[in-house]
């Protein structure tokens, strides 16, 4: 009697998933892929225009332009999802606007304006790091690993 239970479940779920495949949407994989090249390199076009920006006016070396810029990128970030704009552009970009600075920025800014209806200590404060913090957190242990096999590599072929 089980093994029965167990043909009919399998034939089943062959017919399920013959259903599954006839009413599953086919997803544009090629232009969501162009859309988020787009997006991410528009995103990163603007982040060299700012970085020039500090380098021309402000007289940064191309080493040092980079904290400044980043920093901008992280402001506007903030700002475009304070007026709802980086959602729209997330949406229709998707990996191209997530994966820049951009994208952290406005992970971090995201939690902070869902949580602050608790308060800024337990709401912002408590949930701005929710989903940002683990990107911290794995960026930092890389960093480190890639550091420590630099620094032993070095060694070996120094020493």
């Amino acid at each position: 009697m089980a093994n029965k239970n167990k043909e009919n479940l399998k034939i089943n779920q062959q017919d399920y998933n013959k259903l599954q495949k006839k009413y599953e949407l086919k997803r544009p994989v090629w232009q969501n892929c162009m859309r988020a090249f787009l997006v991410g390199g528009t995103i990163c076009l603007i982040g060299q225009a700012i970085m020039y920006f500090y380098i021309y006016f402000f007289n940064f070396t191309e080493q040092t332009a980079g904290n400044p810029t980043t920093a901008t990128l992280i402001f506007f970030a903030l700002l475009l999802t304070g007026f709802g704009v980086y959602d729209r552009l997330g949406q229709m970009g998707g990996a191209g606007s997530a994966v820049p600075v951009t994208g952290f920025g406005n992970a971090v800014i995201s939690a902070a304006i869902e949580h602050r209806t608790e308060g800024y200590v337990l709401g912002v404060g408590g949930n701005i790091f929710k989903l940002a913090g683990s990107v911290i957190v794995f960026g930092v242990f890389s960093a480190f690993v890639v550091a420590l096999i630099k620094t032993i590599v070095l060694m070996v072929i120094g020493g």
